[in-house]
């Protein structure tokens, strides 16, 4: 019986023993393990591993992606513009053996460092912008330059900033309604301008083209009078040659008397009275001899 006893006090012994020296690391996690609580190494595969008994102690981080969000603040711009920013960051822990070191492997004492990183990098972006470029960067400009600053003052902690995005940049309550009837008039200003120019400039097209239009008139006239002289000197020449001798002459005149007869005896009037000395009363009194 004693026999048993001992072997079973044996075997509670080492189950204890052997629980206590088993360290199970998950997969989403890094283990820290320590001696007489100081880093003794950093077990980043999960699944189990051996530890000393009542000697080592092990405590476990994160390894997967973290959020942290930052605490709204107050920032001032170059031009002494008061605005609010509301951020936050992705992170997690690229060196777990850094991390464990210099941060004791505490999330709350990366979370604290991750803080006052981000806000100081913030604060010297937007002081070196005016407020409407504040405003006007929210297309990631802002994010790249506060990214730029921190990534290096992190790495000394093993921590890696993935990305940083501000939810909220936003005037405070007591001007944002002066600074956005300001921002409407400017607004206004580079539309009026915009209008005005783009009214010279439709103002510079219309005299061009009536400048235009004018010149082909002149010259469509021009081209005119000079098809016109030369059809009228072709008349002439055309005449000229028809009637060139005593008898066409005659007979042209004879004809032309007869067209001047026949149209003034249109209508129902069929009546001529004509003087003795009348051209067309000669070539009558002329055909009758």
């Amino acid at each position: 019986m004693k026999k048993k006893v001992i072997a079973v006090v044996i075997a509670v012994i080492a189950l204890v023993l052997l629980a206590s020296s088993l360290v199970v690391t998950a997969e989403n996690q890094y283990s820290l393990v320590r001696q007489f609580g100081r880093i003794s190494r950093v077990i980043d595969e999960p699944g189990l591993s051996l530890k000393i008994p009542f000697i080592q102690t092990t405590d476990t981080f994160p390894r997967q992606t973290l959020l942290y969000d930052l605490t709204p603040s107050e920032v001032i711009t170059r031009d002494k513009k008061t605005m609010i920013t509301d951020s936050y960051v992705l992170w997690r822990v690229s060196d777990p053996m850094r991390f464990a070191q210099s941060l004791n492997g505490s999330v709350t004492n990366a979370e604290g460092r991750i803080n006052t990183a981000v806000y100081n990098a913030l604060k010297n972006a937007i002081s070196s912008m005016s407020q409407d470029e504040v405003i006007t960067s929210r297309d990631g400009e802002l994010s790249a330059m506060v990214m730029d600053e921190i990534d290096d003052n992190m790495e000394q902690y093993g921590v890696e900033l993935m990305m940083f995005e501000t939810k909220q940049l936003d005037l405070p309550e007591d001007n944002k309604a002066a600074v956005y009837e300001r921002m409407i008039s400017e607004r206004d200003n580079i539309a009026a301008t915009y209008t005005a120019e783009g009214n010279s400039e439709a103002q510079v097209i219309r005299n061009t083209t009536d400048k235009e239009v004018a010149i082909s008139i002149s010259e469509a006239k021009k081209q005119a009078e000079i098809l016109i002289a030369e059809g009228e000197a072709e008349y002439m020449r055309i005449l000229s040659e028809a009637y060139d001798t005593q008898e066409k002459t005659e007979f042209y005149s004879f004809v032309r008397s007869l067209d001047a007869l026949r149209q003034s005896m249109q209508g129902g009037n069929k009546t001529v009275i004509l003087s003795s000395d009348s051209p067309i009363a000669q070539i009558f009194a002329g055909y009758g001899e």
